[in-house]
């Protein structure tokens, strides 16, 4: 069995869960609500303050603690939020809002034009500093994560997008004998 699916997932307060008995999940906060289903095999039980999961047989194993883990990123997101904050490194790289496509100009002979998902906030501060955030902890990490596709960082001058705080390992260039 899972140790992660055996935790207890306590709740914070003003966040509530109901889990019926089909296996729909849905998750009440400050922020918003969310969402999901279960996978067949995997029960939750809220009592009180707590949620907890287990497995009906063994074959779902798999899932177990992948659900509640899900189900754990559901009750962060709807009380705190989630953010990812991206840096854009290079002379004439930037960024820029426009209703709900990011424009970023990353050295191209284009611009590139990102739709913004729903449930997700986008802001450019700087031109250079970009938030995404949101409820939703895949949507904000894969929104990021496209953003980032765009133009990684490379090793030889650092130019390109990042996470705050990633750290880029810089090659030496080629040397003249």
């Amino acid at each position: 069995m899972s140790r992660i699916g055996k935790k207890i997932i306590e709740l914070p307060a003003k966040v509530s869960v109901k889990i019926a008995t089909d296996g729909a999940v849905n998750v009440e906060g400050p922020k918003g609500k969310l969402a999901w289903r279960l996978p067949e095999g995997i029960i939750g039980k809220v009592e009180g303050n707590n949620v907890s999961f287990s497995c009906a047989d063994n074959s779902k194993r798999a899932l177990f603690g992948t659900s509640r883990a899900c189900v754990a990123n559901m009750v962060v997101g709807v009380a705190e939020g989630y953010i990812k904050d991206l840096e854009i490194q290079g002379v004439g790289f930037k960024a820029a809002v426009k209703g709900k496509i990011l424009n970023l100009n990353l050295g191209y002979s284009h611009d590139i034009n990102v739709p913004i998902p729903e449930g997700v906030k986008v802001t450019v501060a700087e031109n250079t500093k970009v938030k995404v955030e949101g409820i939703d902890k895949q949507a904000v990490g894969q929104f990021a994560a496209v953003v980032r596709s765009y133009y990684p960082p490379e090793p030889y001058k650092g130019k390109g997008v990042r996470y705050v705080g990633e750290k880029v390992i810089r090659k030496e260039g080629k040397t003249v004998q």
